[in-house]
């Protein structure tokens, strides 16, 4: 298991910004997984799973603890009929892919998020009508404390708009079975195309970013809400929100974290102050 000290997060996260981890562990087994939770039991230290780092922020002051990495050893996709088996590292593009290869739909909506299977389930990530908790099966999950490996269905594991049990828990989900739908894979590369090109036009990809920021609420959309509100463009440092999706905040060049969260709260006490609604952060923001 690799050990790293003193670790600059903003080459782990997708917004490239943010403080230092005081320690990195990247388990390549489910034995090492134990162990890394194990001894940060034992020694009272708070840790942090960090996925593909698509949807943190460490703050600039960094986070004192410890950062537990999956390693490419969790990132392995098999067939099992209709189903997939996942590593938790494995990218959603890599499940896209393997999906495609092997004749099963039903993936396609979700093959663009920039993110690992497992944070996806973390946070029941989802886009254009498809969320995570439609195509899961079950979950092999490591308890926080490192003591056991335990498997749960799906109907157990509290999905929800941007939420799972994992979130209050704190236990590991290291592998996870998919069921998709048999179909022609050419008709899943054309589906692929046309969702990436979707995406391509819509969203401000050019630039580091966390993705959607905000969480959607009820009866709205948090991007239109910023953008009637005026914020198109607001820029705090190198933090703007972006002109092409007002549900991005982008690092447009030497963003700090702090100017990411100034111009989050920014955001939202325009948002309320305007129409009464609160925006909440659908980017995990950690340290400090």
């Amino acid at each position: 298991m690799e050990r790293l000290i003193n670790v600059d997060m903003k080459e782990y996260t997708s917004f490239r910004a943010g403080g230092k981890a005081d320690l990195m562990l990247i388990p390549e087994t489910a034995e090492e997984l134990k162990h890394a939770l194990r001894e940060t039991a034992e020694s009272g230290t708070d840790f942090v799973l960090l996925g593909n780092g698509s949807n943190t922020l460490v703050r600039d002051e960094g986070f004192h603890g410890t950062i537990i990495h999956l390693g490419t050893g969790f990132s392995a996709v098999e067939k099992k009929g209709n189903r997939l088996r996942c590593g938790a590292a494995a990218l959603m593009s890599a499940v896209a892919d393997a999906a495609m290869k092997y004749g099963l739909s039903g993936f396609e909506n979700i093959s663009g998020i920039p993110g690992s299977i497992g944070g996806a389930v973390f946070m029941d990530a989802g886009a254009y009508g498809t969320e995570i908790r439609d195509v899961i099966v079950s979950a092999e999950v490591v308890r926080r404390d490192g003591s056991d490996i335990y498997t749960v269905t799906v109907d157990d594991m509290d999905l929800s708009y941007r939420h799972s049990q994992f979130q209050e828990t704190g236990d590991v989900v290291i592998s996870i079975e998919i069921e998709l739908e048999p179909a022609d894979p050419q008709e899943i590369s054309k589906k692929m195309k046309e969702m990436t090109e979707k995406r391509n036009s819509r969203q401000p990809l050019q630039y580091p970013s966390a993705g959607s920021f905000f969480k959607r609420p009820e009866g709205y959309f948090a991007g239109k809400l910023i953008q009637d509100a005026g914020l198109k463009g607001v820029t705090i440092g190198g933090a703007q929100v972006s002109e092409q999706h007002a549900g991005f905040i982008i690092n447009r060049g030497g963003a700090t974290a702090s100017d990411i969260i100034d111009l989050m709260h920014l955001v939202q006490n325009a948002v309320y102050d305007q129409f009464g609604v609160k925006l909440e952060p659908e980017v995990r923001i950690i340290g400090g």
